[in-house]
């Protein structure tokens, strides 16, 4: 495509319009081959074209009422261009060189630049000797200050091209019977107010201030252009620059180009397999929707779990449920610690007592100790024997009552493990108990299981731990009987997986039937299409033919009259005459009939056709909109 870029400048006053609404056909000549394929649009509102002699051309298979000279290819000189004997030159995309009626009043327009103001004609040369150099155009400063009718026809000449590459600038024509006429084709706005008699003398002081002004129009509309065509705007339809993800309706238009371009290359190549260009935009959109699919698939995937996570929670209990039994779970929780805090707190005031009294006895026993000490008569060494072993059972006091306390602190922490453990079974014995609702095998389970009891309760209060789980044997009769139940559950869930995998089978074979359906859809469209443009040609043509038949019959009546007043001056020898014209008028007023009949029944018939296409599509839809119900 590089090699054969399209030219896509618009006209001045709308560069942003589209100029591939349509097939693009193009109407320039090509050079004859041997066997010359004519455009599948036709010529746009003329009489057809003749063969070339020796030639085989291929006639339009449709009608075209593309009268848009922005229609035609310009992205490749040596292709589409239908064949033609009396033209040697691609004729100029603005309307040719024709000169255009002069403006209404309405449409008059009055150039308000100040171009008789010195400073502006400064800015003005500066503009267009920037652009004219930049663009590669030699030229001095001193050339544009005193500018020469050879020089202002060089730069009108290159601007002009440089907005239309295929403007009829004709070699050895007069500059002035051009100037004008190119000045409207590419709708300069004060075309009117230019005499070509200036460009007699150019710098000329009342001629110069308006040959300059159009040398800057015609300037500030290349960079405008230029602008344009390196903008990447979508409207400029160029393939290379659409992205790989892309909504603007102009990027599928110039892909839609593309292909079409491409493909009537290779039919006037007399190639009628367009399977590759097919694969290439099929890869291609297929490209922009990776994203899109990748999303649909994660919003499915998310969909999914969605549904699974709504048939969890609708299929479980509800969560008010839940809140209540572990609230009153919490409550007697609390009870529980209520009244073991007020065993610890008895348990204190004992201890408190016991050790109130443990030192009114001590205070007692050291009061008679001391007196009994009196009392006897001992001596020292005994004494200090006494307070050795007083000191050494005071030590072994304090030993024991240290013992007591860090066996209080292990009873303490014993007594909250064992809390917190009996609470953890509970919770435990809580979700078996949710578990077992889940699954429904609680309170009693299916078949065959339907004489064992699976519930167990804690009794944390009893002193034998072999008792604290009142149910049925953990090993020898639940253990087991969940394995089972565990295993027929697997068994279940591998035959509901294989059922799953045989629904997306029946699934996947409904999906290709239905994209079968939308291809037989589309064949049946095209079908109708071309049933539309058969019904279309035999209109046309059984018009033609009615016209003609028309002709016909006046010129029969006219002839019919004549023949009467001959057979009234010729007598009998005129009348066979008559009543042979006659004979012939009648033949040609059956021939209208029965054409008149065979168009009637031609419309009736392709009427039929698309009722039955009607109905047919309307069957369809109905089939698929059944089928997308019941799924």
């Amino acid at each position: 495509m590089d090699s054969r870029r399209r030219s896509v400048m618009q006209p001045s006053l709308d560069p942003l319009a589209n100029a591939r609404s349509g097939i693009p056909m193009p109407s320039t000549t090509r050079k004859p081959t041997a066997n010359p394929r004519m455009s599948l649009a036709g010529p746009a509102l003329r009489a057809p074209m003749p063969p070339v002699p020796g030639s085989n051309p291929r006639h339009s298979m449709m009608r075209s009422q593309n009268i848009n000279s922005l229609l035609q290819s310009t992205s490749k000189p040596n292709y589409g261009r239908t064949p033609m004997s009396n033209s040697i030159r691609r004729g100029s995309i603005w309307g040719g060189g024709a000169v255009m009626p002069p403006p209404s009043a309405n449409q008059i327009q009055k150039d308000n630049r100040p171009l008789r103001d010195r400073p502006f004609q400064t800015k003005m040369r500066q503009d267009v000797y920037n652009y004219l150099n930049e663009s590669g155009f030699e030229i001095s400063m001193q050339a544009l200050t005193s500018m020469q009718g050879k020089d202002y026809r060089a730069v009108f000449d290159t601007l002009v091209l440089t907005l239309d590459p295929y403007h009829p600038l004709k070699e050895g024509a007069r500059f002035e019977d051009e100037f004008v006429p190119a000045l409207k084709a590419l709708k300069y706005p004060f075309a009117h107010q230019i005499d070509p008699k200036w460009l007699a003398a150019v710098a000329s002081p009342h001629s110069w201030p308006y040959l300059l002004g159009v040398l800057h129009w015609l300037v500030e509309l290349c960079k405008m252009r230029n602008e344009y065509m390196f903008s990447g705007h979508p409207t400029i339809q160029d393939p290379e620059h659409v992205p790989e993800e892309f909504d603007d309706p102009y990027d599928h238009k110039a892909l839609a180009f593309q292909y079409q371009e491409e493909t009537y290359i290779l039919w006037l190549d007399l190639q009628d397999d367009f399977s590759e260009w097919k694969q290439i935009m099929e890869e291609r959109y297929q490209k922009k929707n990776e994203r899109v699919r990748a999303e649909v698939d994660e919003q499915t995937e998310h969909l999914n779990r969605a549904k699974a996570e709504y048939s969890k929670l609708h299929s479980s209990a509800p969560l008010v449920v839940d809140l209540k039994k572990r609230n009153e779970q919490l409550q007697k929780d609390c009870e529980k610690l209520k009244k073991i805090l007020e065993r610890y707190e008895g348990r204190r005031d004992k201890l408190i007592e016991q050790i109130a009294f443990e030192r009114a006895e001590l205070i007692k026993g050291g009061n008679k100790l001391n007196e009994t000490v009196k009392t006897q008569n001992l001596s020292p060494e005994e004494v200090i024997k006494m307070n050795t072993d007083r000191e050494m059972l005071t030590r072994n006091l304090e030993d024991l009552k240290q013992k007591i306390a860090e066996t209080h602190k292990v009873l303490m922490s014993l007594e909250v493990t064992v809390t917190n453990r009996a609470a953890a079974v509970e919770e435990a014995l809580d979700t078996y108990t949710n578990m077992l609702s889940s699954l429904e095998l609680f309170p009693s389970p299916p078949e065959p299981w339907q004489d064992v009891d699976l519930t167990l309760e804690l009794n944390s209060a009893s002193p034998n731990p072999q008792l604290l789980l009142h149910g049925s044997d953990i090993r020898k009769v639940i253990k087991p009987t969940l394995s089972s139940v565990a295993e027929t559950k697997r068994l279940q869930r591998a035959a509901l997986e294989n059922e799953s995998v045989k629904v997306n089978n029946e699934l996947d074979q409904f999906t290709t039937e239905c994209k079968n359906l939308d291809y037989e859809l589309g064949e049946l469209e095209k079908k109708a299409t071309h049933l539309n443009e058969q019904a279309d040609d035999l209109r046309d043509a059984a018009q033609q033919e009615a016209q003609v038949a028309s002709a016909e019959a006046s010129r029969l009546e006219r002839e019919l009259a004549h023949a009467r007043t001959a057979a009234i001056s010729n007598g009998l020898g005129a009348k066979t005459q008559l009543q042979a014209l006659q004979f012939k008028y009648k033949e040609q007023v059956e021939k209208v009939s029965r054409l008149k009949e065979d168009l009637v029944r031609a419309i009736l018939k392709n009427s039929q056709e698309m009722a039955v296409f009607k109905q047919e599509v309307s069957r369809h839809l109905q089939e698929l909109r059944d089928f997308a119900e019941t799924e």
